[in-house]
């Protein structure tokens, strides 16, 4: 089952000019959010994005922005839920976490 929020709400937004190619943001996606085409990313799936920050947060131009937060804060819960802990349906969201922290 692909997690997936309401449809057309999710705050992401990449500035394609700014984008230098590097591929942070597909590393650091834990939903497959990005690709890399013709050197540049690409968001392929904006609805599959939980809002965690962690493609921002690691953007080294700044190309990307997100209200992070609140879907990061939904993994956690779905995990507490399920018993299952956050890195079912979030990111690491340790102190040390690029994400989260």
């Amino acid at each position: 089952m692909k997690l997936r929020y309401l449809r057309n709400v999710v705050t992401l937004a990449l500035d394609a000019e700014r984008c230098v190619g590097c591929g942070m943001c597909v590393e650091v996606c834990p939903h497959a959010v990005f690709a890399i085409e013709n050197q540049k990313s690409r968001i392929v799936d904006r609805d599959a994005c939980m809002e965690c920050g962690a493609c921002a947060r690691n953007c080294p131009v700044e190309a990307l922005s997100v209200n992070a937060g609140v879907g990061c804060a939904t993994g956690v819960i779905i995990g507490a839920l399920r018993g299952t802990g956050p890195s079912g349906d979030c990111c690491d969201c340790s102190e040390n976490s690029p994400c989260c922290g």
